[in-house]
């Protein structure tokens, strides 16, 4: 007879507690809620937060980013990105400018509002870092820091030592 269900399930949380990825991205997702709800409820600069905007304004470069690699970036569509920025644009937070380097395309580009409200939503995490710094400790905290920090710059460079795929 088989295993039971609740048993085979407890096997899969205990993996999942044991996979840094999985737990990183819990972490990411909770801290997302977390912010994108306190920032909602203290207002500020920017409009209503969804958490598909702060999955979207990560990924726009200081001088702009095409909506095509936007797409790529976040591993959505086209329309999908272009939804989520007519959104942002209607709400003065991004804007469209052409893009000094091909004349039909038009890069996403934060407003003034829009740094405005990066600039709050960057103070509410740092307050939420403060307080989980208050809980497991400032040492662990500066830790973790430092790890994520060199953790990013090997994914960056894995990134680059993988080839592209072959376009079709």
């Amino acid at each position: 007879m088989g295993r039971k269900p609740k048993e085979g399930w407890e096997q899969l949380e205990e993996a999942k507690r044991a996979n840094v990825g999985q737990v990183l991205l819990k972490c990411a997702r909770l801290l997302d809620e977390r912010a994108v709800a306190r920032v909602n409820r203290e207002g500020g600069p920017q409009p209503r937060l969804r958490p598909a905007h702060t999955r979207l304004l990560p990924h726009i470069d200081v001088e702009g980013t095409r909506i095509t690699e936007l797409a790529r970036r976040l591993g959505i569509t086209k329309q999908a990105v272009g939804q989520l920025v007519d959104d942002l644009v209607q709400q003065g937070v991004l804007e469209l400018a052409p893009d000094p380097e091909d004349k039909r395309a038009r890069r996403v580009r934060f407003t003034p509002k829009g740094m405005a409200a990066i600039a709050h939503g960057l103070g509410i995490l740092q307050q939420l870092e403060a307080e989980l710094s208050r809980r497991i400790g400032a040492p662990r905290m500066r830790a973790l820091l430092e790890t994520l920090t060199d953790l990013l710059v090997a994914l960056e460079e894995l990134d680059r030592d993988v080839a592209p795929p072959p376009e079709e």
